[in-house]
């Protein structure tokens, strides 16, 4: 069973940096695409940033470019987003995604709330 577990959410004040991560289980993780995706209150999905299998290719939203970081750990099935220089417009529920035979995963989410 594939399983997606994020943590790492909180209460942040703007202008800070958290780091969010996501434990994979059931399935082979180092050989997948990842992604993360958010969603704000009251919004639609949106995607955030994504990485390739191995971590040697990145690709971000442009609102979040220069400010976020995606990388991994294939070792531990783990995937990571480093935030910085953080905004109320951040807030949102953040979800691990993987796509794996056509059929996307998510996790439960961590809520990241950027609030003074």
């Amino acid at each position: 069973e594939v399983q997606l577990v994020e943590s790492g959410g909180g209460l942040v004040q703007p202008g800070g940096s958290t780091r969010l991560s996501c434990v994979a289980s059931g399935f082979t993780f180092r050989t997948y695409a990842m992604s993360w995706v958010r969603q704000a209150p009251g919004k639609g999905l949106e995607w955030v940033s994504g990485i390739s299998s191995t971590g040697a290719g990145t690709s971000y939203a442009d609102s979040v470019k220069g400010r976020f970081t995606i990388s991994r750990d294939n070792a531990k099935n783990t995937l990571y987003l480093q935030m910085n220089s953080l905004k109320p417009e951040d807030t949102a529920v953040y979800y691990c995604n993987a796509r794996i035979l056509g059929v996307d995963y998510w996790g439960k989410g961590t809520l990241v709330t950027v609030s003074s």
